[in-house]
């Protein structure tokens, strides 16, 4: 049988006061925003820097031109977390059970569709909106599919595990950081000239690199051929 509470009481109190601590936290929060004077903004130089590097997108001439130090430890986090999730044990067993047709037939139309996708969204990334985690989670969206539909893709390859294809971004990435530094230049200081296809290769391993990490963590687990 429930009691009503004391409103007096120590924890009813204290969870008020946080609440309005929190409210007045909020609320100066959103005075400042309002308030705050408009800065000019990057934009301009960046969309300089753009047309001399060869990238005319600047979302990915900022990711992975001018601050590629972030976008490097991105992809290493997202390859540490997969690791971790591997450290805990192996994946869970699936329960087999036959797949809906529904599921099926959706799998059919869409993960060839997908490829061609994935493929666009790669290539365009350089001028429009799209990139390698775009890329990345179209693929890994494909992959969860053949998950859930009980599928298992055959490579035709034996034992080829998924570690390879969780590091290839990170050591593409790292690769070519190292690889261009030379007559002077800094670590991920690319040639001129050269800006745009280092920058592809990088975002095609790296694409392959996300969607397997983004699909290893569906999955929840070291799947059975990983040591």
């Amino acid at each position: 049988m429930q009691t009503e509470r004391d409103p007096c009481e120590p924890g009813v109190v204290l969870r008020g006061m946080l609440a309005v601590l929190l409210a007045c936290v909020a609320c100066g929060l959103c005075w400042l925003l309002w308030s705050a004077p408009l800065a000019p903004g990057l934009g301009d130089a960046v969309r300089a820097a753009s047309a001399q590097s060869g990238i005319a997108n600047p979302v990915t001439a900022v990711l992975l031109d001018f601050r590629g130090y972030d976008t490097l430890l991105e992809i290493a986090v997202m390859t540490s977390t997969l690791v971790g999730v591997w450290a805990l044990g192996p994946a869970p067993k699936l329960h087999e059970r036959p797949p809906s047709p529904v599921l099926l037939g959706l799998d059919s139309a869409l993960i060839p569709f997908a490829a061609v996708i994935c493929g666009y969204l790669l290539w365009v990334g350089a001028t429009r909106a799209g990139g390698a985690f775009q890329a990345g989670s179209v693929l890994a969206a494909t992959g969860v599919l053949f998950i859930l539909s009980g599928r298992r893709p055959r490579l035709g390859l034996p034992d080829a595990p998924m570690r390879w294809g969780v590091v290839l971004g990170l050591a593409t990435f790292l690769v070519v950081a190292l690889a261009v530094m030379g007559d002077g230049r800094q670590f991920l200081e690319y040639p001129p000239g050269s800006t745009k296809t280092l920058i592809l290769v990088i975002e095609a391993a790296a694409t392959v690199s996300i969607a397997v990490i983004l699909a290893g963590l569906f999955i929840g687990g070291r799947p059975d051929r990983e040591p």
